[in-house]
């Protein structure tokens, strides 16, 4: 029986984090990722399947968030304010864990695989939040619609929260976000426009 390793998971993960920001995600082994968790290559693979998982372990979490917010929004919410509430839940996975965000968005984004990886992950949380709305009774084309609107609000408020140097509010974020979403597709309305533009 091995001896019990207190938060492993976690442990890789951040040893995880720590190396792929050090030396690039295609240098990094799983060897030593394990040495600088003070853990075995055993233990890493009881726990993820690659060195790629480890930055994505958590995506299923934060569908379950999303999808069972909008799942459980009130009958009479439109599907953009059932959707409003699954932003509102999501931003919740992030609380206290800018730094971490920061840090794994700039791994991605420097390997083109970890970035195709991002973008299937962001189309499944889609297809998935659509099929909830057809569950609740939204049809086609506008089912579709709501879900890609709302990973398009998700991608850029999650953007412009860990570009900030310190950490905000993600959920007002997301809700501005979705505020201007709303603005440039309703008749009459303009959205707000940075006076630095133009």
């Amino acid at each position: 029986m091995g001896r019990w390793e207190p938060n492993a998971r976690g442990r890789l993960a951040e040893a995880a984090l720590e190396l792929y920001s050090e030396r690039g995600y295609e240098q990094t082994t799983v060897a030593e990722i394990a040495k600088r968790a003070g853990l075995t290559e055993r233990t890493f693979f009881r726990h993820y399947a690659d060195k790629r998982e480890v930055l994505f372990a958590g995506s299923g979490e934060l569908q379950e968030l999303f999808v069972r917010a909008v799942a459980q929004a009130p009958e009479s919410a439109a599907p953009i304010d059932a959707l409003a509430l699954g932003l509102d839940a999501a931003s919740q996975a992030f609380v206290d864990r800018h730094e971490q965000a920061r840090k794994r968005h700039a791994v991605i984004t420097a390997n083109a695989e970890l970035q195709e990886r991002e973008l299937i992950k962001l189309a499944s949380m889609s297809a998935t939040l659509a099929d909830t709305l057809r569950g609740r009774g939204v049809t086609e084309p506008a089912a579709s619609l709501t879900a890609e609107a709302g990973m398009a609000v998700f991608k850029i408020a999650f953007e412009c929260w860990i570009s900030a140097a310190k950490e905000g509010d993600l959920a007002q974020l997301m809700r501005e976000s979705l505020d201007e979403l709303k603005a440039v597709t309703t008749a009459g309305r303009k959205p707000s426009v940075s006076p630095t533009a133009g």
